[in-house]
């Protein structure tokens, strides 16, 4: 029986950094699933599609070939064989994912392979919907969070550190817009489980944020 593991937060929480780093720790994989949404979202726009077309998103989610592969850098993902991780972390990118992610047929979609790819594997699964639905029975759940103005200053500098200037302004503006987006959609909104344990990273580093999810996982494996 594989070990799952279900991390959980809003945007800009820095799930997928800190759930690799814990993966790489504890000798897992890690999968993002942020990334698959947000491959979706980044097709449809280099298809010429409106994120906010609903039926021709979900039309061409359900025609298309997305998987992911593990590197020594980490998760890659694919469309169609094409690797798009280079274009998955730009504001853009994160505004479609948020869009796409609330229509039921690609949520489906995603839903069932995320779930075939943890049935396979000992793996650590980030995401907004992984404790409430992708992995409601996974024996250790973590809710990462940070406050609104903590986040949208690490997603600035990382933003900066890319080349990519935006102001900080918008960039909380739209971290708040993106919130809002993910907490009140119709289908697995975000949200902590019920059996999730918050851990709230913002007067913490890094590491200390690594070290404490490591100590809860630990503790609930008894030594994993």
């Amino acid at each position: 029986m594989p070990i799952n593991i279900a991390m959980d937060g809003p945007v800009g929480a820095g799930k997928s950094t800190i759930a690799d780093c814990v993966a790489r720790s504890l000798g897992i994989l890690h999968l993002d699933t942020g990334a698959m949404y947000r491959a979706v979202g980044v097709t449809a726009l280099k298809r010429g599609i409106d994120p906010a077309d609903r039926e021709k998103v979900t039309e061409m989610c359900r025609n298309i070939s997305l998987d992911v592969s593990y590197e020594s850098d980490g998760q890659h993902t694919f469309v169609d064989g094409e690797d798009v991780t280079g274009i998955l972390r730009t504001e853009e990118a994160s505004m479609a994912a948020s869009k796409v992610a609330t229509y039921p047929g690609v949520r489906a979609e995603m839903v069932e392979a995320q779930q075939r790819m943890a049935k396979s594997h000992d793996m650590l699964v980030d995401g907004r919907d992984i404790g409430t639905r992708v992995l409601a029975d996974a024996p250790v759940k973590i809710f990462l969070t940070a406050s609104p103005e903590v986040r949208a200053r690490r997603r600035f500098l990382q933003l900066q550190e890319k080349g990519i200037h935006e102001d900080y302004e918008k960039v909380l503006d739209d971290l708040i817009k993106r919130d809002k987006q993910d907490m009140s959609r119709e289908t697995d909104p975000l949200k902590k489980a019920e059996d999730a344990v918050e851990v709230d990273t913002s007067e913490m580093t890094f590491q200390e944020s690594v070290d404490e999810i490591l100590r809860i996982i630990r503790e609930a494996f008894s030594g994993v």
